[in-house]
């Protein structure tokens, strides 16, 4: 039994840590006597966007969500401040929407299973991962104490535990594995009974992870720009063609997926985002079933940052599981990325990128 579970019925949540733009604070407990000013407002660590504090402090949630056609559209995905893409076996593409405003979603999902890759990813968030099921390769690291996960069958597909699961529906409009869901509500319940703490973890939660522009970055100090209107992955993910349009309207990248405009089921809008990320990792499969491995603690790994219709070259850096992926420009430098929504593709190192 996963030590968490012995902090069942834990009691309410700490102090948490939240975000503003020169360091870090500490916000009063929503449990507390001292209650957070309805309009006090602090940049999200997401997207540098203004938040209400009461939100900077509640953890997020990491969804593992399909790419698959069939699958299409997910709900709430239009939510996700960071979605990542990365590949699995089979030679398909899967999806982990980083969330820090669930709560009031009636229906997330549908839901697919994890890797081990994508946990090593996803805790530099801190958040509470949800998925359905998994490979036996990540047995481990989710049953590791510091893991807070929430899965509707055996998180590791041999028979291991089902933390949440009851928390998980199925809809009659798809067919299984298509069609499983949960909510906000579920996942407040399932969180409040396996004693997972809802505000960000101090001893855990990193508040430095990207660095935003002081007003706007169309990279036009960079003088080997290269054009970034199209942002073309079907070199990368051949099964989902996944592409990005600047729209220069908007001042964002409209995502397609399978040819087609990829939107949240929720509100029939397309995906868009200020950032898009393209971060060559190190990978290898594993065995004869295709199961990859991608070497996500990294520093010598490389990629492109694209932003308002253009690109540079970039390296980025990972140390250690809690810590954040940090992105540099050639000349060394952190990059700026502009507020707003970020793409992170984490591309298998061979295959290129195309843009336009």
């Amino acid at each position: 039994m996963k030590l968490k579970k012995l902090f069942k019925k834990a009691t309410a949540a700490a102090l948490a840590l939240s975000v503003y733009a020169l360091g870090m604070v500490l916000v009063p407990s929503l449990c507390g006597t001292d209650q957070v000013l309805a309009d006090e407002q602090v940049p999200s660590v997401y997207t540098g966007e203004p938040v209400p504090a009461a939100l900077a402090s509640q953890r997020p949630i990491a969804v593992m969500m399909p790419t698959d056609k069939k699958a299409q559209p997910s709900y709430g995905i239009g939510n996700a401040k960071v979605l990542y893409e990365i590949m699995e076996e089979g030679d398909i593409s899967r999806q982990m929407a980083i969330i820090d405003d669930w709560q009031g979603l009636g229906r997330i999902g549908n839901i697919r299973s994890c890797r081990d890759y994508y946990i090593s990813i996803a805790t530099e968030w801190d958040p509470i991962l949800v998925h359905f099921g998994g490979v036996f390769y990540m047995k481990d690291r989710i049953s590791a104490p510091d893991i807070n996960n929430l899965s509707g069958v055996s998180e590791y597909g041999t028979g291991g535990e089902r933390p949440g699961s009851e928390a998980f529906f199925r809809t009659s409009d798809r067919n299984a594995p298509h069609n499983a869901y949960i909510s906000g509500e579920g996942i407040t319940n399932a969180c409040t009974s396996l004693g997972y703490s809802l505000s960000v973890r101090p001893e855990h939660y990193n508040t430095s992870h990207f660095t935003f522009a002081q007003g706007v970055n169309t990279l036009e100090q960079y003088g080997n720009a290269i054009p970034g209107n199209v942002v073309d992955l079907s070199n990368i993910f051949t099964y989902t063609k996944s592409r990005f349009t600047y729209n220069p309207e908007t001042g964002l990248y409209q995502k397609d997926l399978h040819g087609s405009a990829q939107v949240d089921g929720l509100t029939g809008q397309q995906l868009t985002f200020s950032n898009v990320i393209i971060q060559n990792t190190k990978w290898s499969k594993r065995d004869a079933k295709g199961y990859l491995t991608f070497q996500t603690i990294d520093t010598t790994g490389d990629g492109y940052y694209f932003t308002k219709g253009r690109g540079i070259h970039i390296t980025w850096k990972k140390t250690s599981d809690y810590a954040p992926t940090k992105y540099y420009d050639d000349n060394g430098n952190e990059i700026q990325i502009n507020t707003g929504k970020t793409y992170i593709g984490v591309a298998q190192e061979g295959r290129a990128v195309m843009y336009s």
